[in-house]
């Protein structure tokens, strides 16, 4: 047996596909944690005033947000936090796997930062008017810290995803040449000020509780609903700055590849559609709420947060995703987790030649013995298999499911050489510059393409499974009277 890659069990969700299932998790738990630093920030400030100015009253808006804060982002944000590394480990173990042992000691390090933000906000809420307040707001102070602090270490993880801007971390494999990458800044920028505004937003629910006469509700309202527009400006400029710094790859799939209803204006200033319809909607709804903070009601504000969730985190997070294609990480590992390209510094291997030699069913480590040799009879089987192992990371392989389906994108063919065709001829030459270079042998090439085409013809489901042919219908009982009577009379003997 050919020495086996390093390829573990893939998890294929039929119909949603993983990326759906990690999309879902993600967008709650980043909701929950831009609000988390986002009010930390907010805090700080309203706090500040509250020594300076002798104003205690601004401490139970604090409080109240506090308690809040506790169940949305710590509770909310500690069940999605798991469940992001439970699914991205399952869908992607070998792209978390890379995450994990460039950056382990700067993951440690925020894991640390983080248990002090926990501690933070817990102490933050359940001492205020308990000790004085100076040393109160240090306790503020460092939960502001500490969250700002995870925000710097996660934003250099998450840069790297997308590229490391040079070719220097090739060959140095240093942590500090993936971590300081080119798109490091900019993305730490445009979430820092997005995350203000997330929390303005969250906050507004607050300023609506507080009874309509209480001049508190006046002060405060007009605070959260600067600190939020200040945040959607910055975000605005941000985020031009992060679209100068995206790899060649990410540009492509902005102006080509993503919905048209994205939009598009030239080649380097980017505008999405649903984003920037939401964040109209919400300055125009903070401006309303600094000019008129008496006049907001709860469910008016609990709607804006549903709103920035669905239009405005959920768009931006899956576009992010979608531009790192046909890369995890680093640009040196596919989304279908196979390395394409070598890394000197780490001592990693291209494997794309070792599969094209011997096949990904030979190589990889979790392949059903009878499936490692293509034959008439398991050739269904296989095809799928290699569908599965190479693009259900990115595609669906049903029809009609709604991550980028596979077969559809295939324009419904059923002819098996034209889609090995382009098996043979842009894939695996990597011509197409938003999917993994796919270099299968002929027989694979082949099997695949065979299950393709069968999926399109509709004799086989997403599964592998033929699907049965209905008998035809009986005909109707006058059909087959008249069907009898008009048969010619034979004489008895």
């Amino acid at each position: 047996m050919s020495d086996l890659i390093g390829m573990y069990p893939t998890w294929y969700v039929p119909q949603i596909g993983t990326a759906w299932v990690m999309g879902i998790i993600g967008t709650i738990h980043v909701l929950a944690s831009n609000t988390s630093v986002g009010a930390a920030v907010l805090f700080a400030m309203l706090e500040s005033r509250a020594v300076r100015e002798n104003k205690p009253e601004i401490m139970q808006y604090i409080k109240k947000y506090g308690m809040f804060l506790l169940v949305f982002s710590y509770i909310w944000g500690s069940v999605t936090g798991p469940g992001i590394w439970y699914s991205v480990t399952v869908a992607s173990p070998r792209g978390i796997s890379a995450l994990i042992h460039n950056f382990v000691w700067a993951w440690a390090t925020e894991w640390i930062f983080f248990t002090v933000e926990v501690i933070g906000v817990y102490a933050l809420v359940y001492t205020i008017g308990k000790i004085d307040p100076k040393t109160h707001l240090k306790i503020t102070w460092t939960f502001v810290v500490s969250s700002i602090a995870t925000l710097v270490l996660i934003v250099g993880i998450l840069s790297f995803m997308m590229w490391p801007g040079n070719d220097r971390w090739y060959l140095t494999g240093s942590v500090f040449d993936a971590f300081f990458n080119l798109n490091f800044a900019a993305q730490l920028a445009e979430r820092g000020f997005l995350m203000l505004t997330s929390a303005a937003v969250v906050g507004s629910i607050i300023v609506a509780a507080i009874p309509k006469g209480d001049p508190l509700r006046r002060d405060v309202g007009k605070t959260v609903a600067q600190l939020g527009l200040f945040g959607l400006v910055g975000g605005a400029l941000a985020f031009m700055w992060y679209v100068a710094t995206l790899p060649p790859n990410a540009l492509l799939m902005l102006k080509d590849r993503l919905p048209h209803w994205f939009g598009y204006v030239d080649f380097r200033v980017t505008t999405f559609m649903p984003l920037a319809i939401t964040s109209l909607l919400i300055g125009l709804y903070l401006l309303w709420v600094y000019l008129k903070p008496h006049a907001v009601r709860v469910p008016l504000a609990a709607g804006m947060v549903v709103i920035l969730l669905i239009a405005g985190i959920w768009p931006e997070e899956r576009t992010r995703e979608s531009l790192r294609k046909p890369w995890v990480a680093g640009q040196y590992m596919y989304s279908n987790q196979i390395i394409g390209r070598d890394v000197p510094g780490l001592g990693i291997q291209d494997e794309v030649p070792i599969i094209a030699k011997e096949g990904l069913l030979k190589t990889a480590a979790f392949v059903p013995a009878d499936l490692r040799v293509i034959t008439p009879q398991n050739q269904m089987q296989a095809g799928r298999l290699l569908a599965v192992m190479s693009c259900s990371n990115c595609h669906s392989l049903n029809k009609d499911g709604p991550l980028r389906p596979l077969p559809q994108l295939l324009h419904g063919t059923t002819d098996v050489a034209m889609i090995q065709g382009f098996l043979a001829g842009p894939l695996a030459h990597g011509t197409v510059p938003y999917m993994p270079k796919i270099d299968l042998p002929d027989d694979e090439q082949k099997a695949l393409a065979t299950f393709l085409a069968a999926v399109n013809a509709g004799t086989v489901d997403a599964e592998g499974h033929l699907i049965a042919r209905a008998a035809p219908a009986a005909a109707p009982l006058h059909t087959a009277v008249a069907q009898a009577a008009a048969q010619p009379v034979k004489a008895k003997d």
